[in-house]
């Protein structure tokens, strides 16, 4: 049985269920078609999730999903393959390929006019990274060995310093990237996120797998394909994974999650760095 909450919308855009839902900490899913186009059913539980659909407007489909509708804390959007994520090279061997497709994809989302620009239909409500990186910024201490305060460090550097301001995804991962058929790899699930675009590569280093992002040699060849698609500092690459790894831990200790992948990650990007 279909849960009530997509009813209402399910009328409102004469759609019709082709799946069961599916629930994560942020929305709820339900694949459906529309017009006979494959589509998902988006209903967003957080702020957090109704901003990343502004984004997904700004793009129009230019490197992510494309919006078909939109109301309120409802998003319906165009259908890719969930069981042909990008995870799913980096697991079968392929991690390079899958770094250089995640590469390119956002490349394209960085296509789009910049913040500035001054083009109408600018994407609205986007957070700054000086807000999104507040809570390791303005944290005070704790135990927390020495890598969070080298993350801290780094973080007040970066946004002290911006570099070649984009909208940006902020939550480009293996498993946020899917394909799409003739339309190809493209991204879903931004976070509507503003600042330098080197930021929206961190991620990548915390994934899919701690076996995977753990492996040194991985996390060195990453670093080489990442800085060479993205035309970024190899130093300026590793500040931003020690910064963005620093953070994804800080959230995981205070939700009592497990910090360790992140905490790992971040020592490497500071070894790298000569720390």
């Amino acid at each position: 049985m279909t849960d009530g909450r997509f009813s209402p919308y399910l009328r409102r855009w004469e759609l019709h269920a082709e799946g069961d839902a599916l629930y994560t900490s942020g929305a709820a899913l339900l694949p459906v078609s529309w017009r006979g186009l494959p589509a998902m059913l988006k209903l967003a539980t957080q702020a957090e999730e109704q901003q990343g659909y502004a984004m997904l407007r700004w793009w129009r489909g230019r490197g992510a999903a494309r919006v078909y509708a939109h109301c309120g804390p409802a998003l319906l959007m165009e259908r890719g393959q969930p069981e042909r994520s990008l995870a799913v090279f980096s697991l079968a061997g392929a991690d390079d390929e899958a770094c250089r497709r995640a590469c390119g994809v956002v490349a394209r989302l960085h296509a789009a006019p910049r913040p500035g620009e001054g083009l109408p239909g600018q994407a609205p409500g986007a957070t700054p990274l000086a807000a999104w990186f507040a809570a390791l910024v303005h944290r005070a201490g704790g135990a927390e060995g020495d890598v969070l305060p080298a993350a801290r460090r780094a973080a007040q550097q970066l946004l002290a310093t911006p570099q070649e301001p984009h909208y940006l995804h902020g939550d480009i991962h293996h498993h946020n990237i899917l394909d799409f058929g003739a339309r190809g790899w493209l991204a879903i699930d931004p976070k509507g996120l503003v600042g330098e675009r080197a930021f929206d590569y961190a991620n990548l280093f915390c994934n899919p797998t701690p076996r995977i992002c753990l492996d040194p040699g991985r996390f060195q060849a990453r670093l080489g394909l990442v800085c060479t698609a993205g035309a970024i500092a190899p130093q300026r690459m590793l500040q931003w994974i020690l910064a963005w790894a620093g953070l994804s831990a800080l959230w995981h200790i205070e939700d009592g999650g497990d910090p360790d992948t992140a905490l790992a990650v971040a020592r490497m990007a500071r070894a790298g760095l000569g720390g």
